[in-house]
């Protein structure tokens, strides 16, 4: 993850729970992103490089990657080597508020891509700058990311909601929008591309779907990880965190449980 504001860290635990939401959502982001064969892709906060791959499979040529983290950049070349996918992606050290790109490389990318960046760091409007400057005229920015707000369970867990809302509290205080979600095509209007698409990517589900565990593990998942930024709010304390926790254990076998979730979509396409 590209940022100096993650509260999730990149521990194995972590980089477990991005490889399952790779899992959970990847291909709704691969049927909306639309690649087209021989396109020149730029992804910015690659993570572990798994949606990278998917990008780079879809336009048949490797896809550029840039990731601050060492240690997802680690993971995620060992990830492609054992798919034998390594010559899909380039790995490149940088930030996404000012993206390691050479001068010659300025303009030429058919795609931009952002998923799960614009959250964590204070000034997304920069982001998406640099990546409407990364594209080609013509060319599109795409974007992924969150707004906290959605998040629906019924039936209610005991004190997951209070914590999922200390957890939405540690964004604001590290000068993140946890709704960042909902400016997306305002962002790209900012940057001087032309809004042309927005949607919804659905996570969730209910029980008795065969990604229904996986998408509750996810979510306590995110808590767990937060787990000290969740309780340095002081909204809810530690025993209160893991307490949600166990509620969430227990909703994830109940029969009617359900979970609903999505994320922001939106794409840009600078002007010819």
């Amino acid at each position: 993850m590209t940022t100096s504001n993650y509260v999730h860290g990149t521990d194995p635990a972590e980089q477990a729970r991005l490889s399952l939401l790779n899992e959970l959502v990847n291909a709704a982001c691969l049927r909306e992103a639309r690649i087209r064969p021989g396109e020149r892709l730029l992804d910015v906060g690659a993570g572990l490089g798994q949606l990278t791959r998917g990008l780079a499979r879809a336009a048949g040529r490797p896809a550029l990657a840039v990731e601050r983290s060492a240690e997802q950049r680690a993971r995620g070349d060992a990830l492609a080597r054992a798919d034998g996918e390594a010559g899909l992606i380039e790995w490149r050290e940088g930030d996404a508020l000012a993206l390691p790109l050479r001068d010659e490389e300025w303009g030429t990318f058919d795609v931009g891509h952002a998923r799960f960046i614009l959250e964590h760091v204070p000034a997304p409007e920069r982001v998406v700058a640099e990546l409407a400057r990364a594209v080609r005229p013509g060319g599109r920015v795409i974007l992924c990311d969150d707004d906290h707000s959605v998040l629906r369970l019924h039936p209610e867990p005991p004190g997951v909601l209070a914590v999922w809302n200390a957890f939405v509290r540690t964004y604001d205080r590290n000068g993140n929008d946890p709704y960042v979600g909902r400016r997306l095509p305002a962002l790209l209007a900012e940057a001087g591309l032309a809004p042309a698409r927005a949607t919804w990517l659905f996570l969730g589900g209910c029980a008795g779907e065969a990604t229904f565990p996986g998408v509750v593990a996810n979510l306590a998942g995110n808590l767990r990880g937060a787990r000290l930024s969740i309780t340095a709010t002081g909204a809810v304390s530690g025993a209160q965190v893991d307490d949600a926790l166990a509620a969430l254990d227990a909703f994830a076998r109940q029969p009617g449980a359900a979970l609903w979730y999505a994320f922001a979509w939106a794409e840009g396409v600078r002007p010819a």
